[in-house]
């Protein structure tokens, strides 16, 4: 697979009917629930579940997505999407890239970039990063260079 960064956390992908639009390939909105799902999976690799975030009483919310929808995918397709955490301020934000591939034939389906800020759960409010965010998420950006 010709991924844009190396050590991708990667999940697998099956495009059922029901994400299927009027228009015949999967719809945008089902890309935005894949994209959670992998950031998801991959937090939870580094023992950051949401059991954890309870405990700690933090979260890391999306505030900002930029996609790039660069070609469609089909029912019944098989694809790849892999994340990296590309940025963070050991603070406050952290900053995830995504990119969707079809390994039958190497396309590129999508280019996502998504910026996440540490919540305080009990108030909705910012608040920094408990050290076990900067252990865990650490450990993944010191895997990304």
């Amino acid at each position: 697979m010709s991924w844009d960064r190396a050590t991708p956390f990667t999940i697998d992908l099956q495009v059922g009917a029901e994400d299927i639009d009027g228009l015949g390939h999967a719809n945008n909105a089902v890309y935005v629930t894949w994209l959670e799902r992998c950031a998801w999976r991959h937090s939870q690799r580094l023992g950051l579940d949401l059991a954890e975030y309870r405990r700690l009483d933090r979260a890391m919310a999306v505030v900002r997505h930029e996609i790039d929808y660069l070609a469609s995918a089909y029912e019944d397709d098989i694809l790849q999407l892999a994340t990296w955490i590309v940025d963070w301020d050991q603070r406050l934000k952290m900053t995830r890239h995504f990119q969707l591939v079809r390994p039958s034939d190497g396309t590129t389906l999508l280019r996502a970039q998504t910026t996440f800020v540490c919540i305080e759960l009990s108030t909705g409010k910012p608040r920094r990063m408990p050290a076990e965010f900067i252990e865990g998420y650490g450990a993944a950006m010191a895997g990304a260079r």
